[in-house]
Parts: C-alpha cells; sequence; structure tokens
C-alpha cells in the first residue's frame, strides 16, 4: 500500500458509485479510505477528512484522466 497516493478525495458514499464502477471495469486497483465508515455514518465525512480515492502511483494519470472525463461531462437534469 505504500505505492499508493491518494488521488482525489470525496464527501459522502453515493458520490464515488459511478466511478468504483468504472475502475473495476478499466482493471484498475484502487482503494477507496474511509468508505464503510462513512457509509455507515455520513456526519463522520468531516471529521475524518472524507473519503480518499488511493491508486497505484503508475495509475496515476490514467485515473486523473478518468476523474476529468467524468467531471467535463456530467449533467444533472
Amino acid at each position: 500500500m505504500e505505492d499508493f497516493q491518494t488521488i482525489s478525495t470525496f464527501n459522502f458514499a453515493h458520490e464515488i458509485i459511478v466511478l468504483k464502477s468504472i475502475l473495476q471495469n478499466e482493471g484498475i486497483p484502487f482503494l477507496f479510505q474511509n468508505e464503510n465508515l462513512i457509509s455507515i455514518d455520513p456526519f463522520a465525512s468531516i471529521a475524518y477528512g472524507g473519503i480518499h480515492l488511493k491508486v497505484h502511483r503508475n495509475d496515476l494519470e490514467k485515473v486523473q484522466a478518468i476523474l476529468d472525463n467524468l467531471n467535463n461531462n456530467l449533467e444533472i437534469v
């Protein structure tokens, strides 16, 4: 786990659902630190600094491109 770095942080568990599916489909190893804790107690997000997406440093650029694509194409109806 020492080669894994935090690339993004999310406040609530529902924000990572689509991203988790994309990362699994791409075969990218990842870890959402604090995911279970914040799923159980959403108010703990502030105390623990949110849900941290950690990926291997070799995948940082690929994951950043995925995050950028999600942020640019997200439309709320």
